[in-house]
């Protein structure tokens, strides 16, 4: 970069993309990218960062592209002169339209006019910027108009990875921790020790990024070496922390692992909700919402609004918001009608909702997070709560008889079951661990994610409704069930859509999709079974929900799914009791 500040050609991003995707092995990508990180200013880092996550603006930035499928098609066939048949051929060849690009940019090259000016990262993101401020009428050609200078000064190579940020897949097998890996290794001291240096930088920078949600700017400060200064800033939304999943109320008074903090005297018990985690940010007469996926949703939910003003005048608050009436919790299903619409009209009568607050992490200017649960839940109680705003039914139990008592009363108020908390435990970011802990009835559900769909039969021969389904392990998804029941016809419509768009390699009645849409599956028993490669299956699986609201780096694992085998009364086996759709072959 000169003396000008130029921005970074946007090739040597896609060149450093084109190799991480080139190696299978987490060492090599992170020193790619640590390479090519050392190689950007401060605002191309920040820019380069937010583009490797696969979006186009950074987590809680409410702007969004909004272009479609159908627009980049017709930008790429305008300028590549390729009709339909040839697209259709290439799709199915190469199940990515960013790939599709490439290629029709390749051989109909002769039909664009040409790079004028090679594209630079600050070009690019600008260019979303503008796309994501058109609204209303004539949006639509403005933002074309916008992905047509793009492409025209785009290499195919650049072709192919602006079309994966747009349809946010970038399909080079990267995830946040590698890129905070690849941080970790561009920014250790220099001669501190190699390896040793960039494994000591890595707990700060996930520390940071768990805290700011912005790899842009933890790049940036771990650069500056100034990591230690990441704070909670409000409307910066955060990761959620997490409760770690327990089959039997004994388990929640067990000691820490390692023993040295103890077992529990005492828990502070709350209903497990049926609804969606919030964060809510108000401060200086400005109020955001936050789903658990950093998205914002505050335009959904404009009948909390006034009740959450009341709450207080600066603060950030974690809780749920349900589908309620009166004094009870409606199905989930309900609350989902709510979800991603900017203007819920007539659902807001229809469909209610309530918001239970379960802790407070900012309050006035102070961060609250390292003090512990029982001062931060006090804290909360204090604020002015009313109307459709509401602290979360909280209980003390001090042996397991008090939870199983809890759990009890939580089932029978129509609730998931419950969540229990250490009351001496710290707000830990995007953490799962015993500090929280959920209690659902044994064998209840497990959150997986779809690694393929296939069409079903009959009437449904036409829609992609017969789902496989994955857990975790490691750094692979290992695949546990196959289900068709559960969702509504309007839901298998969306997610036909999905996976078409999504899809990774097509097999004809088979194919196989980003794993991406996380699903909620109820099951009779785990089976050990070799129709799967995680060496089990799910007895009887049925899709409980459809949890958009979560992410597939939040889904269940292997451990949990041979946990709850190892907790079984009766262990049956595939070939003893055949479930239901849980065959192999994919």
């Amino acid at each position: 970069m000169d003396a000008q500040g130029a921005s970074a050609p946007f090739r040597g991003f896609a060149e450093t993309l084109h190799g991480v995707a080139q190696t299978a092995r987490k060492l090599e990508k992170a020193d790619l990218l640590a390479r090519y990180f050392h190689t950007l200013d401060d605002d191309d880092l920040r820019t380069a960062a937010t583009f490797l996550t696969g979006a186009a603006f950074p987590a809680g930035d409410p702007r969004q592209l909004h272009v479609g499928w159908s627009a980049l098609v017709e930008v790429i066939q305008e300028l590549s002169g390729k009709d339909d048949a040839w697209l259709h051929d290439a799709y199915l060849r190469h199940g990515d339209l960013g790939d599709v690009a490439a290629e029709a940019f390749v051989s109909g090259h002769a039909a664009r006019p040409g790079p004028e000016t090679p594209l630079t990262l600050r070009r690019v993101r600008e260019a979303f910027e503008t796309m994501a401020a058109a609204s209303g009428k004539g949006s639509r050609g403005a933002k074309a108009a916008v992905l047509r200078d793009l492409f025209v000064a785009a290499t195919p190579l650049e072709a192919k990875y602006l079309v994966r940020i747009i349809t946010t897949d970038l399909r080079v097998g990267l995830k946040a921790g590698l890129l905070e890996e690849a941080i970790a290794a561009a920014f250790a001291p220099a001669g501190a020790g190699g390896k040793s240096s960039r494994r000591a930088l890595l707990p700060p920078v996930r520390q940071a990024n768990m805290l700011i949600s912005q790899i842009g700017e933890v790049a940036v400060l771990a650069r500056a070496g100034r990591l230690a200064e990441a704070r909670l800033i409000l409307f910066r939304p955060f990761h959620f922390m997490l409760a770690e999943t327990i089959f039997a109320p004994e388990e929640a008074f067990v000691p820490l692992r390692g023993g040295e903090e103890g077992s529990a005297a005492a828990l502070l018990v709350e209903d497990k909700y049926d609804g969606i985690r919030a964060q809510v940010h108000l401060a200086d007469g400005r109020l955001a919402i936050y789903s658990r996926t950093l998205d914002d949703i505050t335009a959904s939910f404009p009948d909390l609004h006034e009740d959450l003003r009341a709450l207080g005048t600066r603060y950030i608050i974690d809780g749920e918001i349900l589908a309620w009436r009166g004094e009870q919790a409606l199905a989930f299903s309900l609350l989902q009608q709510r979800l991603r619409r900017k203007d819920p009209g007539r659902l807001l009568d229809q469909i209610p909702v309530t918001l239970m607050a379960f802790d407070l992490l900012h309050l006035d200017g102070e961060e609250l997070l390292a003090r512990p649960l029982r001062e931060r839940r006090d804290r909360l109680e204090r604020l002015t709560f009313r109307g459709r705003v509401r602290p979360s039914l909280a209980t003390i139990a001090a042996a397991p008889a008090d939870l199983a008592r809890r759990f009890r009363d939580a089932r029978h108020r129509g609730n998931e079951g419950l969540v229990a908390k250490r009351l001496d435990a710290a707000y830990q970011p995007g953490r799962r661990g015993r500090q929280w802990m959920k209690l659902k009835e044994e064998l209840a559900t497990l959150d997986v994610v779809v690694v393929a769909a296939e069409h079903g039969h009959g009437r449904r021969a036409a829609v992609l409704s017969d789902v496989t389904f994955a857990v975790s392990d490691g750094e692979r998804l290992a695949t546990i069930g196959k289900a068709y029941s559960g969702l509504t016809d309007r839901e298998i419509a969306e997610m036909t859509r999905w996976f078409q768009e999504h899809t990774v390699r097509d097999l004809g009645r088979v194919k196989m999709v980003q794993p991406a849409v996380v699903l909620e599956v109820a099951f009779d028993a785990v089976m050990v079974s070799d129709r799967h490669d995680s060496g089990f299956a799910l007895r009887f699986p049925r899709i409980k929900r459809w949890r958009a609201d979560k992410s597939a780096a939040e889904i269940n694992t292997l451990d949990d799914a041979r946990r709850i085998y190892e907790r079984q009364i009766v262990r049956p086996r595939a070939d003893e009791a055949t479930p239901i759709g849980a065959g192999g072959g994919t």
